[in-house]
């Protein structure tokens, strides 16, 4: 019965996915949700089978049924990627409850929704250095409701929300914006109300340590300077996803570090 409900969320996380892709292009189009989707380069309405998430992707061969144009390898990977953290989030909760009550699954329905926002940020704001507020300010809503109605540690949440955006803040103001956008201010916030205060802190630790790696690659490599602007958003996402999962062991381990 585990693997149907393990199947059953993988299947959801494709499908979520794919929803996420198309979200993301009609927030770089600026298009409306409405409508069917279809091919961004012929814009011929795509059918059923087109919309089978990985599957089309491989059995077409990675190009448009009708205009044979490549499919970018962004959407099969988004799609992948939903699956694989859904998996792990579902995977998580049930090591911990080993049930599902109510309050369970109000709980993954949440985490679920966050994660498809990060995702949505993650790749936007990769793609165009910057955080769309009309995604990032629903989340940072619905983070507060759920938190102060279904959460025992509502202060320590919103706690971590003041520290995260507050140290981010300062930053960008000593700053005057260039070390630091307000976009990663805002987004602090709800990573911090997603967390709690220990695994936002260890959330920011590994943003900063991968930050800081990528950055350096990518000077040796010649592919940025030191004045060059990298997005920050995407490692904090990832820092947040790190810390979510094992954010218990970082902290330990930092601690057992430095005592």
């Amino acid at each position: 019965m585990t693997m149907i409900f393990y199947f059953f969320i993988f299947i959801l996380g494709l499908c979520i996915g794919s929803f996420l892709n198309c979200v993301i292009y009609r927030l770089e189009e600026k298009k409306s949700l409405k409508g069917r989707s279809f091919c961004p380069h012929c814009k011929h309405t795509l059918i059923w089978k087109d919309l089978i998430p990985v599957l089309s992707y491989i059995i077409l061969g990675g190009k448009c049924r009708y205009c044979k144009k490549k499919i970018s390898l962004r959407y099969p990977l988004i799609e992948i990627s939903t699956a694989l953290i859904f998996l792990s989030i579902f995977n998580l909760q049930f090591s911990i409850y080993n049930q599902f009550e109510i309050f369970q699954f109000l709980n993954l329905l949440y985490l679920f929704y966050i994660t498809s926002v990060l995702i949505i940020i993650f790749v936007y704001d990769f793609k165009h250095y910057l955080i769309p507020d009309k995604i990032l300010f629903p989340a940072i809503i619905v983070s507060l409701f759920y938190q102060f109605f279904f959460s025992e540690h509502f202060l320590n949440h919103i706690l971590a929300a003041i520290i995260a955006s507050g140290f981010f803040f300062v930053i960008f103001l000593i700053s005057k914006g260039k070390w630091m956008g307000f976009g990663d201010v805002k987004l602090a916030i709800l990573l911090g109300l997603l967390l709690g205060v220990r695994p936002v802190l260890a959330a920011l630790f590994v943003a900063f340590f991968l930050g800081s790696v990528i950055s350096i690659f990518l000077m040796v490599l010649h592919k940025k300077g030191l004045k060059s602007e990298i997005p920050f958003g995407p490692f904090l996402i990832a820092g947040t996803f790190i810390a979510l999962f094992w954010g218990s062991n970082i902290i330990n381990w930092y601690l057992a570090l430095i005592i």
